[in-house]
């Protein structure tokens, strides 16, 4: 499935971007991960070690994660909160 996105999607993604990892505090640019595929308000700010990284992050052994003892519905909600002090 393509997913085309529209300008306020695009616009939202660009904040989130922009914002600090919402693990590890890593300042921006960050990295968007999708909460669930194709759902573009509900992504988390991670960088790249906290989202990709084989032993810290989210898509490997979690490290950063248990270290922090986050979960990503913690971590949608410290970008959450982040993108609203932003507003």
């Amino acid at each position: 499935m393509l997913n085309k996105l529209n300008t306020r999607e695009r616009e939202h993604l660009g904040r989130v971007k922009e914002l600090p990892c919402s693990v590890c505090d890593q300042p921006g640019p960050s990295e968007a991960h999708h909460y669930k595929q194709h759902r573009q308000y509900t992504c988390i700010a991670l960088c790249e070690s906290c989202h990709r990284g084989a032993l810290m992050g989210l898509h490997g052994q979690r490290r950063a994660w248990a270290i922090h003892k986050m979960e990503e519905i913690d971590a949608l909600n410290v970008t959450i909160q982040r993108l609203m002090e932003k507003a």
